[in-house]
């Protein structure tokens, strides 16, 4: 098994663990609320009368219920293409997107992020929350990138968050451990590709903000640290 395959297989493993243990939207987990700052950029959006939503690394609707619930409050049209490549994310959505009452804005797309064709000038608001970094290699990221500036509609927005300088280390004897995460560039290289990217667009929010979770990987309990980037622009 490569490199790429392996990471993946961990990465399902933790997050069906996750999503059998813990519901969307009850404390226990990161499952447990949206976004702030995603919900923060849908009044940005307002004059929006039919929203055009790209969540990228939907997971199970953490972003996308909410996002929706605000379009249906608002009497708005709109539609959530929520990508994603695991089933159980995916069966998921569909579920909470049923129990919440949204399930007609929201569209449910089983694939890689890589693999996803961002449609040009399609979506009013392109949302990728800790996802766009498990693309299967640099030129994947810039690729994806590039599709999400080019697939923002005039005045739409992007709203990425983005994991960069990533270290694992064993939780009980601080051993520095192999990095289970396809693209792991420093926060220097990170945030360059980002402005270079969206370059012309205006910057909403930017900052970087140092950040450390335990998890358990087979059966080893592990210290994850990364600098998130939070990135905003306005096309």
């Amino acid at each position: 098994m490569g490199r790429i395959q392996e990471i993946r297989k961990e990465e399902k493993a933790y997050h069906d663990h996750c999503y059998d243990n813990y519901k969307l939207f009850e404390s226990g987990s990161w499952l447990h609320k949206p976004v702030q700052t995603v919900m923060d950029l849908l009044p940005l959006l307002d004059e929006k009368k039919e929203l055009n939503v790209l969540d990228l690394g939907s997971g199970v609707g953490r972003n996308a219920i909410p996002i929706a619930e605000w379009i249906r409050d608002s009497n708005n049209k709109g539609r959530i293409h929520c990508v994603d490549f695991l089933d159980s994310a995916i069966n998921r959505l569909i579920s909470y997107s049923n129990e919440f009452h949204v399930s007609q804005y929201i569209e449910p797309i089983k694939s890689a992020i890589e693999d996803f064709r961002i449609p040009e000038e399609n979506y009013d608001l392109v949302v990728a929350v800790s996802s766009i970094e498990h693309v299967e290699s640099e030129a994947s990221l810039k690729m994806v990138l590039k599709e999400i500036e080019r697939g923002t509609k005039f005045g739409g927005i992007a709203c990425l968050i983005v994991n960069s300088d990533l270290e694992e280390n064993d939780c009980h004897s601080g051993e520095s451990l192999d990095v289970n995460m396809e693209v792991n560039l420093s926060t220097e290289k990170m945030d360059q590709v980002l402005h270079d990217t969206f370059s012309g667009w205006t910057v909403v929010k930017s900052l970087v903000k140092p950040l450390e979770y335990k998890i358990t990987r087979d059966n080893r309990d592990i210290i994850l640290k990364t600098n998130a980037i939070t990135y905003v622009a306005r096309k």
